[in-house]
């Protein structure tokens, strides 16, 4: 095919230097304001023997209109001729220029605006003879609205000689145009498609060396969002990975059309068992500074604001009584302890990247935070925290039996390092449901890239959270400036206690959305009588309350197994709808502005913005607004249409909030923090068309 439509544009070039001009081969122009089209042929009329003739469909579209490549993308229909009522034409042939990508609504489109020539090739039936073309095309065209319509041509050429060399000239500009690997020197290289069919990643190679590629991919109608794209080896190999929105049970042969400035190259890619890993480049964001350095400081910075995040904030408590309780103690203690608790932070960090690694490398969903999704998790958590504030309430200040969840809760009374480890580890634990800014970039960064990306992002992000117990190991001195240890303790750790269980209460509300109110009750009763045979094993033998203790925590972690998940909960505001990401843009097309939140009830962050923000003033008359929809993504279960919706913005973790709107068709992302004047000014920009030709 390449080989041919190289032949046809020199020939087509031949023929302008070795013909004389002659009056133009053009149809009428048909058509309206959005899209106007015309049939033209580089021959004015058909030579004695000819068997073919170049013609081509010329398609004018208004400003902000476009139409569609043969794969639209997302969403759209590609352009169709019927040649029916045709005379001496045998078959015709459509060729396609590379496209463009358009994005709108977090939609990915290919297609064309302005101006496009798509190239026919028209065999006749009777070589020689007069012909009759007959199109009648049927495209759609879109701006803030689509519109279906179809346009008749005719065109007529007699027997005779002559070139339209303006119609040539197009003709060959836009044949040049079409997607040819071997001119423009891009070389396949391998695909991979995940065993989940979440993502999809293809490599191509290029000795001139890419600069600004895009690829579009084509596999039995699958839909892809937007690419992650990275070139390595000085630019001459290209990566790239497309979250798969929609797939066919079969996935079979896989084009890939890559695009370059003005060449661009078809290819069929054949499929690996192992995927290639992402180059990065260097000098990107940083002169002399590698991207993986900068994301390293970006994740570092993240981590160090989790430490005031709604999440971290109770389980913090419990370092601060350690404090306390270490200002009698020697400096090398206070340092070793909290040099232990920054080990516990760290460790947990590492724990959730080599999960994470794992996780990719079987193909499974990774995000930021999902291990909230699994009800045995929240379960166990919940357990945790009530051992937590038993202790904290003085339940446990006697020899107990020996067990893990006694010695958890005793920990932070002791002198060894046991509890400050476990500090450490629980703050960073009940971190992961937060999303703090600066965290979204370099978690996106990791979850998309090679295993020692997340190494590092996962480290870095550590680091910052546990930044302030490294100072306090720096610097023991700083312990003796909190209060002297005394009476006034009592009510502390009481007040402290109650936020542990408030903490817990919070788990089972959320164990509550996530596998209903009868598993909620069972893992809270089972709990409680954990605590109960804790606070009271010296009353009953040892092996008693072993035993009991086991059982209790058997049942903690299988109820959520052995029971029927909840069905998905309803918002918890009437003006919000579920999420529906194809009626966005029809919403948005009707001049609406559109408002996702996408939220989970264990997304503490999510609650404090809905609680101080969105549900409050001026800010919730907006959303309640007519012409505002307020969409709500309910992420508290594993849910993969919204995990590929936010991947689609590079994101993998909440919350997340965007407004669209006639204004901002792609979006406008929010911070994670959200304020009443950001999502108002967001608002207005999305609703005023001006805002987004400015």
């Amino acid at each position: 095919m390449c080989g041919l439509i190289r032949a046809w544009v020199a020939t087509l070039m031949a023929m302008l230097f070795l013909m004389q001009p002659a009056v133009a081969a053009v149809s009428d122009r048909v058509g309206a304001e959005a899209v106007t089209a015309t049939l033209v042929t580089a021959e004015n009329a058909v030579a004695p023997d000819a068997s073919t003739l170049s013609a081509g469909l010329d398609l004018t579209l208004g400003h902000g209109w476009k139409t569609y490549w043969r794969s639209p993308g997302e969403v759209g229909i590609p352009p169709e001729i019927s040649w029916e009522g045709s005379e001496n034409v045998a078959s015709v042939e459509m060729l396609w220029p590379a496209p463009t990508r358009f994005r709108a609504f977090g939609i990915e489109n290919f297609g064309y605006a302005n101006h496009v020539t798509f190239p026919l090739q028209v065999r006749l039936a009777d070589p020689g003879a007069p012909v009759a073309l007959r199109a009648s095309v049927d495209l759609l065209v879109c701006s803030d609205i689509c519109v279906l319509q179809t346009l008749d041509l005719s065109l007529e050429l007699p027997t005779g000689s002559g070139i339209d060399t303006a119609s040539a000239e197009l003709i060959g500009e836009a044949a040049a145009r079409v997607p040819d690997a071997e001119a423009a020197g891009i070389m396949a290289g391998t695909a991979h498609l995940d065993t989940d069919r979440t993502a999809l990643t293809v490599t191509a190679r290029s000795d001139a060396g890419f600069t600004d590629p895009d690829v579009f991919p084509e596999l039995n109608g699958a839909t892809f969002g937007a690419p992650d794209i990275r070139l390595g080896d000085g630019g001459k190999l290209l990566w790239a990975r497309l979250p798969v929105l929609a797939v066919s049970d079969a996935p079979t042969d896989l084009r890939v059309t890559v695009s370059d400035g003005p060449r661009a190259g078809t290819l069929t890619i054949p499929w690996t068992d192992n995927p290639h890993t992402p180059p990065f480049a260097l000098d990107r964001v940083v002169p002399g500074m590698s991207e993986l350095a900068w994301i390293a400081m970006v994740a570092f910075l993240g981590g160090l604001i989790l430490n005031v995040m709604p999440c971290v904030l109770p389980v913090l408590s419990i370092k601060l009584l350690s404090a306390i309780n270490m200002q009698d103690l020697g400096p090398g203690r206070v340092r070793g302890g909290f040099l232990v608790s920054a080990l516990g932070v760290l460790a947990f960090m590492w724990l959730l990247a080599a999960g994470t690694i794992a996780a990719k490398t079987a193909g499974l969903a990774v995000g930021w935070g999902l291990q909230f999704q699994n009800p045995v998790f929240l379960a166990a958590m919940i357990g945790v925290l009530a051992l937590f504030a038993a202790n904290m309430f003085g339940l446990f200040e006697i020899a107990l039996p020996q067990s893990w969840s006694t010695a958890l809760a005793r920990g932070q009374t002791r002198k060894g390092y046991g509890g400050d480890f476990a500090a450490g580890a629980f703050a960073a634990i009940l971190a992961t449901p937060c999303s703090a800014p600066f965290l979204g970039t370099s978690i996106a960064f990791a979850l998309a890239g090679r295993a020692v990306d997340v190494a590092v992002v996962f480290t870095a992000l550590g680091l910052g959270m546990a930044l302030p117990y490294l100072l306090l190991a720096a610097r023991p001195s700083l312990v003796r400036a909190l209060p002297k240890p005394g009476r006034w303790m009592l009510g502390l750790k009481v007040i402290l206690g109650g936020l542990l269980l408030v903490t817990a209460g919070w788990l089972i509300w959320v164990l509550v959305g996530l596998a209903g109110s009868m598993v909620a009750a069972l893992v809270a009763a089972l709990v409680t009588l954990g605590v109960v045979l804790a606070w009271q094993a010296h009353r009953l033998p040892d092996i008693a309350v072993a035993f009991s203790l086991a059982a209790a925590g058997a049942g903690v972690l299988a109820a959520p197994v052995l029971t029927t998940p909840a069905p998905p909960s309803a918002a918890t505001a009437t003006q919000w709808q579920g999420f529906d990401r194809g009626d966005i843009a029809r919403r948005v097309s009707t001049g609406q502005v559109v408002f996702v939140d996408v939220t989970a009830d264990w997304c503490l962050t999510c609650k404090a913005n809905k609680a101080l923000v969105l549900d409050r003033g001026a800010v919730a008359d907006a959303l309640s607004a007519p012409d505002v929809v307020s969409m709500q993504a309910d992420w508290t279960r594993p849910d993969p249409e919204i995990a590929r919706y936010l991947e689609s913005h590079g994101r993998f973790g909440i919350p997340f909030n965007i407004v669209y709107g006639p204004g901002a068709p792609e979006g406008i992302s929010l911070p994670e923090l959200l304020t009443a004047e950001a999502v108002l000014a967001a608002l207005t920009s999305a609703q005023s068309r001006t805002e987004a030709t400015r």
